[in-house]
């Protein structure tokens, strides 16, 4: 029985690992000084929740295969200064995943929006044709149980994060993964606390290109100026696929997918951006032996991924979305496929300022006219966030100036927020909520009781 140890079991990804591990005989410890649901339940129902919080060195011992260190740690961690004292094995999340995937065929999926839905689609459709097939992915999925899936099974789905490996890795996850497939959705300023300068933030995407073998495969966003000018470059024997936006049509708020034989196919999600996609996750499959008509026949069933344009409530005259968007471009999109959605219907979108990023000033101004795809534009911050991140306190009115928005809103405590969400006429109106946070924990479903009655 291999033993592992998770340093920061916590995390999104950290946590489906050990649970798999767990699953498949593993003996599995974990620390964490920090740890919330669901990453706390999930863990509790598996036995794996650690008996107290913290950190503790003498958890570490020369008989562990390999300690596996998270992103939360930082480079001083006890637990981590034991390991190295010791000479255990340590690996950051994506290198463990590699080395038990080598023998595999491994697609990975990057981009700075969209990877998380494409990645969801392709799951999605290998599993509706009982496809057999071991993946990573940052968002739950209807009909998996875990987020994380490790097998003898021949092929791989990795979302494909360009965030630092880990404290002591500072190579994007990513280039861990040297994929036989490889697709980038989007390129957009992000994570500036990692990449201050724009030029180093692209150059992560390109590194990611030029690591595909002779005979891989880069599929690529067209239409986004960055990965087209990414994916033009020249690099030796591999193969190139371009794409853009799915042909289709919008009737009664309910898209309809055109296809080659003039039919049409209803789908579930929605939005310029879910319909580049869902072309990307098409050809994704192709490579690795799904034709377009078994496309077809599975994604009509695709209902997204957990807080990608997650349906919270509607009735006759109101739909409520939330959506898990903070980068500028995701906002921008995700704000305008709702209007698009429902054109005739006043939008309520509101975004929470809740990353390093987001909060930082000198980034702020990346999201100048971003909202205003919406009739009221809304954006939410809290001054408490600001203080645990230990970064410099933001005024209403810089949000205000940054956001090039006359007519925001901005609100610095949820239940001013909830106030004035409740105060609104919603007949005619729809609700887009936009954030990696909570909202410093609103009840989105008491929200949608009250709006919708």
């Amino acid at each position: 029985m291999k033993k592992v140890h998770f340093i920061a079991i916590g995390g999104a990804a950290m946590h489906n690992l050990a649970i798999d591990l767990h699953n498949n005989g593993y003996l599995v410890t974990g620390s964490d000084d920090e740890i919330y649901e669901p990453s706390r339940s999930l863990l509790a129902a598996c036995g794996l929740l650690p008996a107290e919080i913290g950190w503790f060195p003498e958890k570490i011992s020369e008989d562990l295969d390999c300690v596996i260190l998270g992103m939360h740690a930082r480079v001083d961690n006890p637990e981590l200064l034991k390991a190295q004292e010791l000479g255990v094995k340590i690996y950051s999340y994506p290198e463990f995943i590699y080395q038990n995937s080598q023998n595999k065929q491994r697609v990975v999926i990057a981009g700075s929006h969209g990877k998380t839905t494409i990645t969801s689609m392709v799951l999605h459709v290998l599993k509706f044709h009982n496809r057999k097939f071991d993946y990573l992915v940052g968002a739950r999925i209807e009909g998996f149980e875990t987020m994380a899936k490790l097998s003898d099974a021949p092929v791989i789905v990795i979302e494909g994060d360009e965030y630092l490996s880990s404290p002591i890795d500072r190579r994007p996850k990513f280039l861990h993964y040297h994929p036989h497939v490889a697709l980038i959705s989007g390129i957009a300023w992000d994570h500036i606390n990692v990449y201050p300068q724009f030029d180093e933030y692209v150059h992560q995407f390109e590194l990611l290109a030029q690591d595909l073998p002779k005979s891989g495969s880069l599929i690529y966003d067209e239409t986004d100026s960055l990965v087209n000018t990414v994916g033009q470059k020249e690099y030796a024997d591999i193969q190139k696929y371009a794409y853009k936006a799915h042909p289709a049509v919008v009737r009664n708020g309910k898209t309809f997918l055109q296809l080659p034989d003039k039919k049409e196919l209803a789908i579930e999600v929605f939005g310029e951006h879910n319909l580049k996609n869902l072309n990307g996750a098409r050809l994704i499959l192709s490579q690795i032996g799904i034709e377009d008509e078994q496309f077809y026949e599975a994604i009509a069933s695709f209902k997204g991924a957990a807080k990608r344009l997650e349906l919270v409530g509607q009735n006759d005259e109101t739909v409520f979305y939330r959506d898990f968007a903070h980068a500028p471009s995701k906002v921008e999109a995700t704000t305008k496929a709702l209007k698009r959605q429902f054109p005739n219907r006043h939008l309520v979108a509101c975004l929470e300022l809740h990353t390093f990023s987001s909060l930082n000033k000198n980034f702020l101004k990346e999201y100048a006219h971003k909202l205003d795809g919406a009739d009221t534009a809304v954006v939410y911050f809290s001054p408490k966030t600001l203080e645990h991140k230990k970064m410099p306190a933001l005024s209403v009115e810089e949000v205000k100036a940054n956001f090039a928005n006359s007519n925001l809103e901005v609100f610095t405590d949820n239940q001013s927020l909830k106030t004035f969400l409740l105060s609104k006429r919603w007949r005619g109106s729809n609700l887009l909520m936009m954030s990696s946070g909570t909202f410093d924990g609103l009840d989105f479903k008491e929200l949608s009781s009250q709006i919708l009655s």
